[in-house]
């Protein structure tokens, strides 16, 4: 094998490497003091309900998986579509180890931090 066939093979190998370790990079999540009423809110509620068992700012998981940039991504952890009718469906009626919510909060409260979770 000529030198440039190894040089080039070489560096298909390095792209490929580094290509399989690229995640999509999201925009930052909307800061807290540029939140509406309502995404405000839902922040709120968030912090009680939610912040023990997800992370909001970043990737990785806690005790479930972040819920960082969710909306933006076309499939939420469990493999379903990410959209209003699947994560509502979560929080309200659990899913997995995670419990429900339907029994604690209002259907307000429940469109409040769905507001907030698209600012992620």
């Amino acid at each position: 094998m000529s030198i440039a066939k190894q040089a080039f093979a070489a560096a298909m190998i390095v792209a490929a490497a580094l290509l399989a370790g690229c995640k999509p990079s999201y925009p930052p999540a909307k800061p807290i003091s540029q939140l509406t009423p309502q995404e405000y809110r839902g922040y709120q509620v968030y912090q009680q309900d939610c912040a023990r068992c997800h992370y909001a700012d970043h990737t990785g998981d806690l005790h479930g998986p972040s819920l960082y940039a969710m909306y933006q991504r076309k499939y939420l952890p469990s493999g379903a579509p990410a959209n209003d009718a699947r994560v509502s469906a979560a929080i309200m009626d659990g899913h997995g180890i995670m419990p429900g919510f339907g029994n604690q909060i209002s259907e307000q409260q429940l469109q409040d931090l769905l507001a907030y979770l698209h600012t992620l």
